[in-house]
């Protein structure tokens, strides 16, 4: 067989349809499945394409990374040409290059970035209802910000996880909590080294039930400590959020991910 290299991908998709990232036996309906079947294809034999995270069913991505193994001297621009066109419309690759052969994209992931979005308005958009969560109700933003900011840094988010389970550390690092407005439409967006299962979603309706009273901002200190799920708000709906980027350290990845082949800088 004939050598491989490691390749990295950044990819775009609309989770609407989709059980999520990861594959699954029960259906096809997955971002990984479509993806391997169609590299199969290409190259002849099975591939595993790695993700830099494992968005859940409803998720979407301006920005997922993921890493997989091609035949040695495959040209970037012949394969996502090809992926592309045999991909569903709603799964895009936006940009492929050659990795070092460890690299792996959620082992050498250093940063993510996601953004949740809310419509306030009584009327939702129709042509948004898919991705953007319709809350119509008045929302103290201030009283949001306040506690995003107890948020930031390194903490025990063990309240901010889905997964009641979970063996491994859950200690993470959020670097940043923004909060913009701009009519009736509200963007949390949160950059961290990682996040666990729901993590973001439940942040996010935590820092609803703040804006709508129901929490001071003081609250999340109080979360935090506590370390169960109960303590934390409830589970934002998956239609709201996106994974926008991925950073990684290797120098030839530190370019602007819009413009460069691949990377991005915080």
């Amino acid at each position: 067989m004939k050598g491989q290299s490691n390749y990295l991908f950044r990819i775009q998709y609309d989770g609407t349809r989709y059980e999520g990232w990861q594959k699954q036996k029960n259906t096809d309906r997955t971002i990984q499945g479509k993806l391997e079947r169609v590299l199969e294809e290409f190259c002849g034999f099975p591939t595993e394409v790695c993700g830099s995270g494992r968005t859940d069913a409803g998720v979407h991505a301006l920005g997922q990374m993921a890493s997989v193994r091609l035949p040695e001297g495959t040209d970037p621009e012949e394969i996502m040409k090809y992926a592309n066109h045999y991909l569903p419309e709603d799964i895009r690759i936006l940009a492929v290059s050659q990795v070092p052969d460890r690299f792996h994209a959620r082992l050498s992931a250093v940063w993510k970035t996601y953004c949740y979005h809310i419509d306030t308005g009584s009327k939702k958009d129709v042509f948004e209802r898919k991705y953007t969560y319709g809350f119509p109700f008045s929302l103290d933003v201030e009283k949001m910000r306040q506690a995003a900011r107890l948020l930031e840094g390194t903490h025990d988010f063990k309240s901010f996880c889905g997964n009641k389970k979970m063996k491994k550390s859950t200690v993470r690092t959020i670097w940043q909590i923004h909060i913009s407005r701009e009519g009736t439409k509200i963007a949390i967006s949160y950059t961290g080294d990682g996040f666990l299962q729901y993590m973001v979603r439940i942040l996010t309706g935590t820092l609803l039930e703040i804006g709508l009273g129901k929490r001071s901002p003081e609250s999340v200190t109080e979360i935090l400590y506590a370390r169960e799920r109960g303590a934390a708000g409830f589970t934002a709906p998956p239609e709201g959020l996106f994974l926008v980027s991925v950073g990684y350290s290797l120098p030839e990845f530190r370019q602007d991910q819009q413009s460069g082949p691949i990377g991005g800088e915080r």
